[in-house]
């Protein structure tokens, strides 16, 4: 009988409900549900509508019923430091803020007043993010928020809970809040006391292959089937790396709205080295730590493509970057003008002028410098690794959508000087199926998963 497992895969700008199976020794998927999603302008707050997240992934749970094909296990995976607080009673309290609300940054100061940036940094080896889920939480804090609140729920674990009425909170996106010592992987209590946080907020860490539980009733009752929910890797970048086809420690890049290039070490490096060069340790399977940097990846070039009103496809705008060439202007693809500008192509244009760079004009002109510049920071950043890890890599593989971006392919070897090995296209859901295909046994382990993904899907070489 063929067992079918269905990965939520939830992004800053829509979700996707994926069924995967194993069919002839290969996974086969099938994306059976899209949805839309996005932070949202509520009383000049920036928050999530949870609501209607929950009622699409509903939604994409009755496909399955329609479509006859239901899934022995469901588990869920969103990006990561966003959360929701839950009431004496589980109610939702308040609006699930966006990581990109700007209510943080009154904080940050009075943060490092109590614990400093090195501190933070010696202890959870997280880099200093103006949106991280330390400086939110303390946000609630001086509003009153969190005196009401009994529950912590990262965005992930909220969902699940909305589904199974069963809370926890799993590793690998507790990683990203700022809150997890780096060397014992678990919830760091003295900074929690110092910031005047409540222990009980917190529960003890799950893993990628727990149950969560079944189906509440109420949802069987809806959707017409029951399942189990286990836990993937539920930071979507964690589940990305996963389904990296190498088993021998390979340099990453995951590729979507974020760039995050890196390695998975089984050893935290929280070195006054790894901070100033910007570098993050955050969780992954089997309680290793993905050791990266967050570059502003593919968020720039959603946004040029939504303010031109989607007129042109993403394959249209890499296609007039081609047409452009290379004129010479660049970006910092991580300065704070990119972060959330009203216009993005002001943003980049008025940063070429204020540098005294060749201004882009045409559409072509602004997507390539987008690319160039996108391409030339994993240059630092490769080096930078192999500068603080003593390592050297040959090959740079490229997870995710980005991956299909054949020109990003081509500039990313050639500025690197590195072979790219580009695929899985779907690395998010692909790592989380394999993590709820081990839970349930059909395969016995990540390096089986990633010989799966080998076999199953198109993996390119891009040469220097």
């Amino acid at each position: 009988m063929r067992n079918y497992y269905l990965a939520i895969d939830i992004g800053a700008s829509s979700g996707r409900h994926i069924l995967g199976h194993i069919e002839n020794r290969k996974m086969v998927l099938e994306e059976i549900y899209r949805f839309r999603n996005g932070a949202e302008k509520q009383d000049g707050k920036l928050v999530w509508n949870d609501k209607e997240l929950y009622k699409s992934i509903v939604e994409g749970l009755k496909k399955c019923k329609e479509i006859g094909k239901i899934p022995v296990s469901i588990g869920i995976d969103t990006w990561g430091v966003d959360y929701a607080l839950l009431d004496k009673d589980d109610n939702l309290l308040g609006e699930v803020y966006s990581y990109r609300d700007e209510r943080t940054l009154a904080v940050m100061k009075e943060v490092y007043s109590i614990i400093s940036e090195s501190e933070l940094y010696a202890r959870t080896g997280i880099k200093e993010q103006v949106f991280n889920t330390i400086f939110q939480l303390y946000c609630d804090k001086k509003s009153g928020k969190l005196d009401k609140a009994e529950t912590f729920l990262m965005m992930p674990d909220y969902l699940h809970f909305l589904l199974t009425g069963v809370k926890k909170n799993e590793y690998t996106n507790a990683s990203t809040t700022g809150l997890l010592n780096a060397k014992n992987r678990d919830w760091d209590y003295e900074i929690i006391d110092k910031l005047g946080f409540k222990k009980s907020l917190f529960r003890p860490l799950s893993y990628p292959c727990d149950k969560v539980g079944s189906l509440r009733p109420e949802i069987v009752k809806e959707v017409g089937f029951t399942a189990c929910v286990y836990l993937p890797a539920t930071h979507d970048t964690a589940s990305a790396v996963m389904a990296v086809p190498s088993e021998n420690d390979p340099l990453y890049i995951s590729s979507g709205t974020w760039s995050l290039i890196g390695i998975e070490t089984p050893k935290e490096n929280t070195t006054e080295q790894a901070k100033t060069s910007g570098f993050t340790n955050e969780g992954g399977f089997n309680k290793t730590v993905r050791f990266l940097k967050n570059i502003m990846g593919m968020w720039m070039i959603q946004c040029i493509k939504k303010e031109l009103n989607d007129k042109y496809s993403f394959v249209e705008l890499v296609a007039l970057a081609k047409e452009a060439k290379d004129f010479g202007s660049r970006v910092d693809v991580n300065d704070l003008s990119f972060f959330a500008p009203d216009s993005m192509i002001k943003a980049v244009t008025d940063y070429c002028r204020k540098t005294g760079q060749k201004i882009p004009e045409t559409v072509g002109e602004i997507a390539y410098c987008v690319y160039a510049s996108l391409a030339e920071s994993y240059v630092r950043s490769v080096e930078q690794i192999e500068e603080i890890t003593g390592s050297s890599f040959d090959k740079i593989h490229i997870v995710g959508g980005g991956s299909q971006n054949v020109l990003m392919n081509e500039l990313t070897a050639r500025f690197t000087k590195r072979t790219v090995v580009a695929g899985p296209v779907e690395a998010t859901a692909t790592g989380n199926l394999i993590a709820q295909m081990m839970a349930c046994g059909e395969i016995k382990s990540l390096s089986e998963g990633k010989r799966l993904i080998r076999d199953s899907f198109e993996i390119k070489e891009i040469k220097v």
